[in-house]
């Protein structure tokens, strides 16, 4: 049961990280306009930091509405929103830490034309933007996506979640080593 549990939690990590991706560019190429461009630090279609963003608020998070009342689920809306927009903001700083520290930059520098922001690393906008992501992931997408592995048999779960990590680390392994 504990290994089918981490094959979820992978599988979570890599939808969250692909709707991130998709997220980022739909808002840069038809919001900003600014035209397409990979928003990944990686090769492939997708953004770790929303993955591991979505898994925080899963593991943190979600035991607070998974399964209770409709009526407790909306009272809890303000904390999910917040308790949410908390952690990705400070998943966030952390990140652009780290991929400065890594890379000697990181994707989002554009934060310092925000009015509220910090070293142009995180912004009051985004924030906001991610604590309904996080509404819309905890109350949405994740309880269609608890009934699909729900579904799916313990090898398949296990299989698709190994597949996925391979692919992972090989587009991690390229991206550092190619670019």
């Amino acid at each position: 049961m504990q290994k089918r549990r981490i094959s979820e939690y992978v599988l979570y990590f890599w939808v969250y990280a692909v709707i991130g991706w998709i997220y980022e560019v739909v808002l840069e190429t038809f919001i900003y306009r600014w035209g397409f461009r990979n928003r990944g630090v990686l090769f492939g279609p997708w953004l770790p930091v929303y993955g591991f963003g979505a898994v925080l608020f899963l593991l943190l998070w979600y035991r607070l509405i998974r399964g209770k009342p409709l009526k407790h689920k909306l009272l809890m809306l303000p904390v999910i929103f917040l308790a949410t927009m908390g952690t990705a903001t400070l998943t966030e700083l952390l990140t652009s830490y780290l991929l400065e520290w890594t890379t000697g930059s990181w994707p989002w520098q554009t934060y310092a034309d925000y009015p509220i922001n910090f070293q142009a690393r995180i912004a009051l906008n985004p924030s906001v933007r991610f604590g309904l992501g996080g509404i819309l992931f905890l109350y949405g997408i994740q309880p269609l996506l608890d009934k699909l592995t729900a579904r799916m048999s313990d090898r398949t779960v296990n299989m698709t979640a190994v597949s996925i990590a391979v692919i992972l680390v090989l587009d991690f392994v390229a991206s550092v080593f190619l670019r």
